[in-house]
């Protein structure tokens, strides 16, 4: 239990939707920072995916500290279990303890739009930020810094 009184008290917060940060990647995927572990006191993190028709993703990889879970919401997208590839649609939910091979991908060529939620809720806006900087500026980075950046934010490639 985690918290011990005996009697309720205002603590809810509310964040109207244009004061929630978000970021746009080249490619027009656009991710909504809608409840980052800041604003759930470290609880969960919620991200809303907004992806183009244009194929794109995360490759095969793990976290040591938080458990992912995907929710779609619209469209197809390929999510991986660790054994295999699923087309997921509408309502289709995958839930990935810490240290599940997992990955995601829009292949269908129309938009598709997901959840996904961090727990606890580490600072995954600032790994998807560093992503879109880079994306954004062209810059090429070797192995050895793609798996730098992916360990300062608890990613590993599987």
């Amino acid at each position: 239990m985690s918290y011990t009184k005996d009697v309720g008290e205002v603590s809810a917060r509310y964040r109207q939707a244009g004061e929630v940060p978000s970021v746009t990647y080249p490619s027009g995927t656009h991710v909504v920072f809608t409840a980052p572990g800041s604003a759930t006191s470290g609880q969960y993190g919620l991200f809303e995916w907004n992806m183009t028709g244009t194929r794109g993703g995360a490759d095969p990889h793990f976290h040591k500290t938080f458990s992912e879970s995907f929710y779609v919401m619209a469209g197809t997208v390929r999510l991986f279990n660790g054994e295999s590839w699923i087309d997921a649609t509408k309502g289709d939910f995958l839930y990935v303890p810490q240290g599940g091979i997992h990955a995601f991908s829009n292949e269908s060529g129309v938009p598709a739009r997901m959840l996904i939620l961090f727990a606890p809720g580490p600072p995954r806006e600032e790994y998807f930020s560093e992503l879109a900087e880079i994306r954004s500026a062209g810059r090429k980075l070797t192995h050895e810094e793609w798996v730098e950046v992916w360990a300062r934010h608890d990613q590993y490639p599987a």
